[in-house]
């Protein structure tokens, strides 16, 4: 079911981009009057065709998921009859061409904006940046960060919750900055720690380790080990368990919540459990043999019990970040630009050496991830097409022929020259970006099998 999700997920994520990008080219198209031959989503053979409009334009559904493209009338690639030369591509000025090929990567950027408007509109609660064990001599540590002290803001912009948090985070790594934590401790009071995060690596960040190379750790909210519902005909309520029975110990191991008790019944298929309880002011023993079932590939325990949880207890641990209408959008442009700039700037530390090409994903990861955020809910899969998108419309303008950043740098010498570039240069130029394209996609393909194989 995971592997169906994913591969659903990852359909919709790139059937959706893929089609928001060749519109953005077809819709200015058309704007221009330009002939629209074919639309076409995917690449190779043609599972779905269906003409339409006064062009009779080829809307096409092919095999391969992994690009599109829209065919112009253009008489460098055949024969065009006098009358549509005017609605030719290559004869339309250069302003126009050069508006066809960068609304393309325009429209993804656009709907990126509108997916983090819709996320920032309808809120995303998260938990607040309290933060848990500090690892003596780390960068923190040594910062002077501590145990249970909530962070309140970086270089004076708010954060509310972890998320917000590690976004930053990531951006000032990324810029190799000195940044000023605004932190309010346990008595009340506040102060501000300046950290030092030059000496994290992108390739620590992009491993998913930058909390620990901090020598930082997420609070770890710990709900009671007190028994709420018990599912009938199950262990728990054969054993004698009850509901509001305080869990005390298991095999003389004190269990102080209710994470600790579940992991041990994860743990134990099969095994006599002896459970030691508090119900009102007295303790019994209660013996408990967890069932033996199959889970993601592995056979863990279970009983049939739910915790008990006690009111308000998640409310000073969480909170909801939500924005009006016009803060929203402001706040989607931002996130925009500041996902586009980030993203640049990792590339250029893979220029120079400074971040490893392993951090490049591949359609493999995509898919796995498209596959966990749709399963998280659905702001969690728009914030991810989100990001593939912004990361869609930063790639497609690397000047490199064959993407339209490589058209947009032919119009560009076009304007320096004051004529086209030549047939023989844009074919040598086509030819050296099939060979990057190539060994660009054997990098991410290598890194999603390496990946995938652990």
């Amino acid at each position: 079911m995971d592997v169906l999700q994913s591969i659903f997920a990852f359909i919709i994520t790139l059937g959706v981009l893929i089609t928001f990008h060749e519109f953005g080219h077809y819709w200015v198209a058309r704007r221009c009057d330009v002939k629209i031959l074919r639309f076409s989503i995917g690449f190779g053979r043609a599972l779905y065709t269906k003409h339409f409009g006064r062009d009779n334009t080829a809307f096409v559904i092919a095999a391969l998921p992994l690009g599109g493209y829209v065919k112009m009338l253009d008489d460098r690639e055949g024969d065009v009859k006098a009358e549509d030369l005017p609605r030719s591509f290559n004869f339309k000025p250069l302003w126009q061409r050069v508006a066809i090929v960068l609304a393309g990567p325009a429209f993804n950027f656009i709907f990126a904006v509108f997916a983090y408007w819709i996320i920032f509109v309808v809120g995303i609660s998260g938990l607040k940046p309290i933060i848990g064990e500090v690892e003596p001599s780390s960068i923190s540590a040594n910062a002077g960060l501590q145990f249970g002290q909530e962070i309140l803001s970086i270089n004076d912009t708010p954060a509310r919750t972890w998320s917000t948090v590690i976004d930053m985070l990531i951006k000032h790594v990324v810029n190799r900055e000195i940044i000023n934590l605004t932190v309010m401790n346990s008595d009340g009071s506040k102060q501000t720690i300046t950290i030092d995060l030059s000496k994290i690596s992108i390739d620590a960040m992009a491993e998913g380790k930058l909390l620990k190379a901090l020598g930082l750790s997420v609070f770890e909210l710990k709900v009671p080990a007190v028994v709420g519902e018990i599912l009938a005909g199950g262990v728990a309520a054969k054993s004698g368990l009850l509901p509001h029975d305080e869990i005390i110990s298991v095999n003389g191991v004190a269990i102080d919540s209710w994470g600790q008790w579940v992991d041990i019944i994860r743990n134990s298929p099969g095994q006599g459990l002896n459970v030691i309880v508090s119900r009102g002011v007295a303790e019994f023993n209660v013996s408990v043999t967890p069932d033996s079932v199959e889970s993601e590939g592995s056979t863990i325990g279970r009983i049939g019990v739910v915790a008990s949880i006690p009111e308000g207890l998640f409310d000073a641990y969480f909170v909801r970040e939500s924005h009006s209408l016009p803060s929203a959008f402001a706040s989607a442009i931002q996130k925009t630009w500041d996902m586009s700039v980030l993203t640049l700037r990792v590339l250029g530390r893979m220029l120079i050496g400074e971040a490893s090409v392993k951090n490049l994903s591949g359609p493999i990861s995509i898919a796995k991830y498209a596959g966990q955020s749709a399963g998280i809910g659905a702001l969690a899969f728009l914030s991810f097409m989100a990001i593939v998108s912004v990361s869609l419309g930063v790639f497609n303008l690397l000047p490199v022929p064959l993407l339209d950043g490589g058209h947009l740098l032919y119009y560009f010498i076009e304007i320096v020259i004051g004529r086209p570039v030549s047939e023989n240069m844009q074919l040598i130029g086509q030819q050296a970006g099939i060979v990057l394209l190539w060994v660009l996609m054997s990098i991410v393909f290598y890194n999603d099998i390496v990946r995938l194989l652990g």
